[in-house]
């Protein structure tokens, strides 16, 4: 459960605006995918790459949850309106990548660590997955809601939730 965190803070940032049944479905289906797939190469990788590697990683997750977090915030401070017709759908192409990889990418560095520990890494690859594709599927629902009942408002505290996840990447 503590990975699907950041899929379930991705989620409900995203759910704020954009949960139609399909806009679900995807990102629930690409964070668990990711979720499932960045532990097992992270597994790989502890036994060809060396640890500096891992290093970078909570740079590049900090620069595009950055990136998405403040175009949520910019985007519901402008008062746009809340059928998402004229904000690109973040559960689409580039956005969905750069999405399910920022939050997968702690799971890379378990499998990394799983890895250079000798763990089996496949049983607990699934798990994660699975949970994190509940959770941000719940997490969706829950932010819809929310936003029905306090508007746009829980859009940006949801751009500002990226952010904060964002900055604690890197410390």
């Amino acid at each position: 459960m503590a990975l699907g965190c950041d899929a379930f803070a991705v989620g409900m940032s995203v759910g704020a605006r954009f949960c139609l049944p399909r806009q679900t479905f995807r990102l629930s289906f690409h964070l668990g995918l990711f979720q499932f797939m960045m532990p097992i190469l992270g597994w790989v990788l502890s036994r060809r790459v060396p640890a500096a590697g891992k290093v970078w990683g909570p740079w590049i997750a900090f620069a595009l949850l950055i990136f998405i977090g403040s175009k949520m915030l910019i985007g519901s401070l402008k008062g746009t309106d809340a059928d998402g017709a004229d904000c690109a759908d973040p559960t689409r192409g580039l956005s969905l990548v750069m999405l399910s990889v920022a939050a997968s990418l702690d799971a890379l560095g378990l499998g990394f660590g799983m890895g250079l520990m000798g763990t089996a890494m496949v049983g607990p690859a699934v798990c994660f997955g699975v949970t994190a594709g509940a959770m941000t599927w719940v997490a969706m629902k829950l932010g819809k809601r929310l936003t029905m009942k306090f508007g746009r408002w829980v859009e940006a505290a949801g751009g500002l939730v990226l952010i904060a996840l964002a900055i604690e990447f890197v410390l």
